[in-house]
């Protein structure tokens, strides 16, 4: 009764005698001492060994483990693990107020909340005796404390990572729980942490309080406007003591440590694959909801992705902040104004330390240290196929995703990647910005000037390791590899012939629909395949690209020059296996074999005269039809065979 009525007193006659706290008994005095000067924890706990300087203390935390809260507020029902937060708690409904201030009189339902007023009229701030920061509050001193003893006193029960803070344990746990229980009152969105909803609301009411102040950009998180500032002061002040790599946030650096240590902490509590980041886990997790979390409030557009979601936003908004000072193109970030402004400068600060290649981006460098090495880092969680780059494993995600983000505001076509957008919307601007140094001929994309070069530079980088033949372009060896292998996995639905590319079998099949959508804008004939009507057009230019390396003698077409090739060989490689004579020409034995089988496919509907070969017939109808379509541009002179036309074009010449 004693002890009690001092509180009532406010009389303090015990005092500590280290820092001259007074108490108003020899218990508060002998708890102070063991909690805050002598850190003795005498009390463990039996099922997790966390220690407590107090037996009450542990008696709470066993609630814990319990899962049980035996204590329930009468009007409200909510349950407590302890007596103490249910007194807390029940004077939210008796509107009771104990504390009173002296000063001012106002009063308070709890004693912390008091005490965090009272040092308004003192002045009083607990501080750090470490690095001498100030507190507004004593439980904001002890968490930090912690910082410099490294003291993590709680603990995950589930996989036993440690925390300075109870709160962060709580917000870790619910990673396991997947419990989310903070709900957006606008769209509904749950999330796991409190600070995650208020950032989210944001996004609704479009508020950005946090503005940088050199540049004045704002944005809606503190965190962002963080990591903007570093591309100010270019700081990377947190470094990997096993690689030496920089990085600017500390979160950053935590993330590229999992890259040497191969640590896995987020596992999927579906089918239990484990991840090194939440983001990994968080996109991985999409293959089973197949949820699209992000959506645009402006068209209606779902997202998998953030950063897709972002992306999107940004063509609403047409927001481009930062120009270039040279030609004045704008940008939506200013990271890629700073990769622009290299192509002025011609600038290429970044060495491959193995080939001494140099390169304008760090990014570009990295992808090209990958061809040295071989080493594929980014692995898809779906189908574990491994990419070099992680552009590469975000369009190969989408794959899966079935996700086209972009589409043509022309013909509405989607496409997986934005490059691809722009490479298709030069089909409708007719567009072709790439051109040749050498015969100025211009192209729509950067590859096709890069095999058009190969025709003047002969270059032919991919050879064939069965045989050792040699291709100008990838895709020409891929298809080739598939004539050693006999595989013809695409097949003709009219006549199941069989054929190794997809491709050919589409023009074959313009043989059944006598389909030709290739129409020459000289003289108008139709041609089924694009390549034909290449080369029939060089008929009108008189275009002779291909030139004979042992006479000069120039030809329209490559076929042309090979059959010409064997005229100085002498070699008749093309065999018949009935008589054995011999040809130059593939084409010739063909013709020749109709011979012996008696095969005459091709009837003349005028005259009933047989051929062996389609092209023969069609020269035959000229005949009947006096169609003459080669032309002489010196004398007018017709002709309805290319063969006499080239005769007589000849007789100029000379």
């Amino acid at each position: 009764m004693k002890r009690h009525l001092q509180t009532h007193s406010k009389e303090k006659p015990y005092a500590c005698e280290i820092c001259s706290k007074t108490f108003p008994d020899r218990g508060g005095v002998n708890r102070h001492l063991l909690r805050i000067h002598t850190k003795e924890k005498p009390f463990a706990c039996d099922l997790c060994n966390k220690t407590f300087a107090l037996q009450q203390s542990l008696n709470s935390h066993l609630w814990v483990h319990k899962k049980e809260k035996p204590f329930v507020c009468s009007e409200c029902n909510k349950a407590f693990c302890t007596t103490q937060r249910l007194k807390l708690h029940t004077l939210i409904h008796t509107k009771e107020k104990p504390f009173s201030c002296e000063v001012c009189s106002k009063q308070f339902s709890h004693k912390s909340s008091f005490m965090r007023h009272y040092r308004t009229h003192t002045g009083e701030k607990p501080y750090c005796y470490v690095c001498k920061k100030i507190f507004s509050r004593k439980n904001d001193l002890n968490r930090h404390y912690r910082i410099h003893t490294n003291e993590k006193p709680y603990s995950c029960v589930i996989c036993n990572k440690k925390f300075s803070q109870e709160t962060n344990l709580n917000s870790h746990y619910r990673i396991h729980t997947n419990e989310k229980p903070y709900s957006c009152d606008v769209c509904d969105r749950k999330f796991a942490q409190k600070g995650n909803l208020d950032q989210h609301y944001l996004l609704h009411t479009g508020e950005k309080p946090y503005c940088c102040d050199v540049c004045s950009k704002e944005f809606s998180q503190k965190c962002n406007l963080n990591k903007h500032y570093l591309t100010h002061t270019n700081e990377k002040p947190y470094s990997c003591n096993i690689c030496s790599k920089t990085f600017s946030l500390k979160a950053t650096l935590y993330s590229h440590g999992r890259t040497h240590s191969n640590e896995k902490p987020y596992c999927c509590d579906v089918c239990g694959k484990k991840f090194s980041w939440k983001s990994g886990l968080s996109k991985h997790y999409f293959a089973h909801t197949n949820e699209k979390s992000y959506s645009c409030n402006i068209c209606g557009r779902e997202f998998f992705h953030k950063s897709s979601f972002h992306s999107h936003c940004l063509t609403h908004a047409d927001e481009k902040p930062y120009s270039c000072d040279v030609c004045g193109r704008e940008f939506t970030r200013r990271f890629h104004l700073k990769s622009h402004a290299l192509t002025h400068t011609k600038e290429k600060p970044f060495v491959c330390d193995i080939c001494g290649k140099a390169f304008s981006q760090t990014g570009n460098l990295n992808k090209h240290r990958r061809n040295h090495t071989n080493e594929k880092s980014y692995s898809c969680d779906i189908c574990n196929k491994r990419f070099k780059q992680k552009s590469g494993l975000s369009v190969h995600y989408r794959i899966h995703l079935n996700e086209k983000s972009y589409s043509c505001d022309v013909c509405n076509k989607k496409f997986v990647q934005k490059s691809g957008l722009n490479v298709h919307y030069r089909i409708h601007t007719g567009e072709k910005p790439y051109s040749c140094n050498v015969c100025n001929k211009k192209f729509s994309q950067q590859f096709h000037l890069n095999e058009h070069y190969r025709t003047h530079t002969n270059e032919k980088p991919y050879s064939c390791n069965v045989c050792g033949r040699e291709f100008a372009q990838k895709v020409n060896l891929e298809q080739h590899y598939l004539s050693h292998k006999n595989e013809k996995p695409y097949s003709c639905g009219v006549c199941n012939k069989g054929f190794s590319r997809k491709n050919t079998l589409k023009v074959h099949y313009r043989t059944h629909t006598d389909e030709k959508p290739y129409t020459c804008d000289v003289c108008h004939k139709d041609f089924s395949q694009k390549s034909n009507l290449n080369s029939h057009y060089r008929i009108h230019t008189n275009e002779k690209p291909y030139s004979c390396d042992m006479c000069g003698k120039e030809f329209s077409q490559k076929k042309h020059l090979n059959a010409h090739s064997f005229t100085h060989t002498n070699i008749k490689s093309f065999s018949c296996n009935s008589c054995n004579k011999r040809f130059y020409h593939k084409c010739s034995l063909n013709a020749h074999f109709l011979t012996h089988t008696n095969d005459t496919l091709y009837s003349c509907e005028i005259c009933k005269k047989q051929f062996p070969r389609e092209i023969d017939l069609k020269i035959h109808v000229r005949v009947h039809t006096k169609e003459k379509p080669f032309a002489c541009d010196m004398c007018g002179k017709a002709f309805s065979q290319l063969g006499n036309f080239n005769k007589h074009r000849r007789i100029h010449v000379n």
